[in-house]
């Protein structure tokens, strides 16, 4: 787990990170979902999750209950720009989420492997198979018709949700061009991710006007015990879901991420219709969401038939860290 020797890890370990990934991805948006609808402050949210994460592993680092190197700054250098769009993701993912339903989100987040394609095929990466061409296409035209039918429908929580998709695909395609991972265990990518960070999102809450407003509410809510609890749990599950999403594409192939993101994502869709609330059913939108949710399905196969017919070393999968 300490360093990426372990890629090579055995069924079990490997079995272990992808169901803790999955799991987890899965509990994150309903629990971030929740918070939110007590807590509109998404930035401060996030900044409070990283902050969280940077002090858990630095403290853990001085007692010896990790084995994380000490910040180096050629390292952070590489890694700075990584973290910029990785955090922008999140962001605005959280901010989309105060307007839109679970299932249209977990939709409209199924939209990046498309985004990659284009930014690779812009890129002169080639063209996709036919089968990666169709998927992606199911899945955005399922989108439009879910859009069609959702009642509840927010143009700035798509806006939000559309522009978290945008960054997602600049991270990854990043990742993928510049190696800034490699040779780093899940922790050290956790707390360079963390620690670069925090400077970025505190002069984002207070540019926004989020900051003071946003302490002085979380100090007003501090007396609801019920509120406090899902705050805990959603800083807790930050750290749990960064932490396996890391470890998930270190132990297993990106490809294995990827899969295990589409069936959270079928997973999410089906209990976002009963948990929570939010979700108005119309047959169009309905319609629209299996349509979607089968384009996920048949391009995680599509890329399994495409990894199989390859030389190991030409098998690359920008699409991995789905949240």
């Amino acid at each position: 787990m300490e360093n990426r020797s372990e890629a090579e890890a055995s069924p079990y370990k490997s079995l272990v990170a992808a169901a803790s990934y999955g799991i987890a991805s899965m509990a994150m948006v309903f629990i971030n979902k929740a918070i939110l609808m007590q807590y509109g402050h998404s930035m401060t949210l996030l900044t409070l999750q990283q902050l969280a994460t940077a002090l858990l592993i630095h403290f853990g680092r001085q007692m010896g209950y990790t084995r994380a190197r000490e910040v180096d700054m050629q390292t952070a250098k590489r890694l700075l720009p990584v973290s910029l769009f990785y955090n922008a993701n999140v962001a605005f993912a959280l901010a989309s989420l105060k307007g839109v339903n679970i299932p249209m989100y977990i939709a409209i987040k199924r939209l990046t492997p498309l985004a990659v394609l284009i930014a690779g095929f812009s890129s002169g990466k080639g063209k996709p198979t036919t089968q990666v061409s169709l998927s992606v296409l199911l899945i955005a035209g399922g989108v439009i018709i879910a859009a069609l039918g959702d009642f509840s429908f927010d143009l700035w929580g798509y806006g939000m949700a559309l522009t978290s998709v945008f960054f997602q695909t600049m991270y990854l395609v990043l990742v993928e061009r510049s190696g800034a991972e490699d040779g780093l265990s899940s922790i050290e990518i956790m707390f360079y991710n963390s620690f670069l960070s925090l400077p970025f999102l505190i002069f984002l809450i207070i540019t926004t006007g989020e900051f003071p407003n946003s302490l002085a509410l979380l100090f007003a809510k501090s007396n609801s015990l019920s509120f406090l609890m899902i705050l805990v749990i959603s800083l807790v599950m930050g750290i749990v879901l960064n932490f396996t999403m890391f470890l998930c594409t270190i132990v297993n192939s990106a490809l294995t991420t990827t899969i295990v993101g589409v069936l959270k994502g079928v997973g999410s869709t089906t209990l976002g219709f009963v948990l929570l609330g939010g979700v108005e059913v119309h047959a169009l939108n309905v319609t629209g969401l299996v349509v979607n949710t089968a384009g996920g399905v048949w391009y995680s196969y599509a890329k399994y038939q495409q990894k199989m017919s390859k030389p190991p070393k030409q098998a690359s999968d920008v699409e991995a860290h789905h949240k």
